[in-house]
């Protein structure tokens, strides 16, 4: 026994390179300790749900071998035990490998290999080899890719398409509660001509379920994985039934209807669907951002902004300033959808990395899509519940606004012209007087017709 590391107790352990020193507690291997010891670059390593696909895979490879009889029995219910409990998150700590590794993710494959032959070996009672039995019929080229798609479409269906459709549920709420509540419009950030609160609102709502249909619409083929491929899309070292036989056991284990890739060569070369599903998170990004600096803008005040809504007062605004409260949440969700569109331009460049038969910036694909999926899941629920579900409306303010808004001469135009309702809105507006007054003085049109034409429930 060897101390390493400041009195850490090793191990030694051995692969085709030769021997290296390995914490006696760890579960991992040498190839594993290779790459912690060369890639110390950024402290970030794959998040649970690319662990809890990553094990799921290797349950449902170790099923398909021993049904297709390339493992006993015996040792292929060992690994597949095994790897679900690395997919059930027992063993996270068994997987330190920094993003920024080799591109292929090779790396944290040989991780997991190595944590589930030593949990099957320590079972059993007899060696279990990472390559030859756990990496049995794949290579890091077809798991890999497969691993991002299967966590993508997870976590896309079981975290974020729910956070999108309660954030529906809660505007589609508010518009109704909303729908007779007439506000002053705004282009360009001036004003324009009156709408309600809920017309406003629902543009929202209907903006949000564009995002959900364009993840749905993507979603069948982020579910087809390129397993069985092996090492270029050809399937060396694999039995020819074995990726579909991997497949239909990875979609009881997984409960999604998975598929196999009709072209397996374009699923190792390429990351064009993860690129696909990374753009339509940037167009929901974008979606938030709209509507959170709408929030903002409407929340602005108290008096010297619009002041037309109050947001939940969730926590002093100021260190310096008392009494101030910020509009943090819709500040926090533009700040995750910055993060977004960068992780986006990062898959973007990442993606065109196909070099002839394999992606190799797949790593740091997996880490950007999956942050970005639970950024915007967790973004939506605070938006919901902690900014949109208890919005109050400044009715004092709204009402005064808009019985001065001098575009609201806008509905005068098809009987006194263009030029002579320009003119009236100018007037009101130097004056700050309601429009309706001056109007009466310059129009020539009786009071009962203006009263009808101004009238901001008419306009909406």
């Amino acid at each position: 026994m060897t101390t390493l590391n400041e009195g850490i107790k090793t191990r030694t352990e051995k692969d085709s390179l030769g021997e290296v020193q390995v914490p006696e507690y760890a579960l991992y291997g040498a190839q594993t300790q290779r790459a912690l010891n060369n890639f110390k670059i950024s402290g970030l390593v794959f998040p649970r749900s690319f662990i809890k696909a990553l094990g799921l895979i290797k349950a449902s490879c170790a099923q398909a071998n021993k049904k297709l009889g390339s493992l006993e029995p015996a040792m292929a219910n060992a690994i597949c035990d095994a790897a679900i409990d690395v997919a059930n998150g027992t063993f996270d700590d068994q997987f330190p490998l920094d993003i920024f590794q080799t591109g292929s993710g090779t790396s944290t494959n040989m991780n997991a290999n190595e944590v589930i032959a030593k949990l099957a070996s320590d079972k059993l009672g007899n060696s279990v080899h990472p390559n030859d039995h756990v990496n049995m019929s794949q290579s890091s080229n077809d798991v890999i890719p497969s691993c991002i798609h299967l966590s993508a479409a997870l976590q896309i269906e079981t975290t974020l398409l729910p956070a999108l459709n309660n954030l529906v549920d809660v505007i589609s709420i508010k518009t109704q509660a909303l729908s007779s509540v007439v506000k002053t419009g705004r282009t360009h950030l001036m004003d324009a001509m009156p709408l309600t609160f809920g017309q406003e609102l629902s543009g929202w709502a209907h903006q949000i379920r564009n995002n959900v249909q364009r993840l749905e619409s993507a979603l069948p083929r982020l579910k087809m994985l390129c397993l069985g491929g092996t090492a270029v899309g050809t399937g060396v070292n694999a039995a020819p039934l074995f990726g579909q036989s991997c497949v239909t056991a990875l979609s009881e284990l997984s409960g999604m209807e998975l598929t196999i890739t009709p072209n397996k060569f374009e699923g190792i070369s390429s990351q064009d669907t993860a690129l696909e599903i990374s753009s339509h998170l940037k167009t929901l990004a974008a979606s938030l951002m709209k509507i959170s600096n709408d929030l903002r803008w409407m929340n602005s005040g108290p008096l010297a902004g619009l002041a037309e809504i109050h947001l939940p007062q969730l926590q002093p605004g100021s260190s310096i300033m008392p009494g101030k409260v910020n509009p943090v949440i819709p500040e926090a969700v533009c700040m995750a959808a910055a993060q977004v569109i960068g992780n986006d331009a990062t898959i973007t460049v990442a993606a065109q990395s196909g070099n002839f038969q394999l992606n190799t910036m797949l790593p740091v694909i997996a880490f950007n899509l999956l942050q970005s999926i639970q950024l915007l899941a967790n973004s939506c629920n605070a938006l919901a519940t902690k900014a949109i579900a208890g919005l109050e409306v400044n009715m004092d303010n709204i009402n005064q606004v808009l019985a001065k808004n001098p575009i609201l001469a806008t509905s005068l135009n098809n009987e006194i012209g263009y030029e002579k309702s320009a003119e009236i809105a100018k007037q009101a507006y130097s004056q700050k007087r309601p429009i309706l007054d001056v109007a009466l003085e310059m129009s020539g049109v009786d009071k009962k017709t203006l009263r009808r034409l101004l009238d901001p429930k008419n306009l909406v």
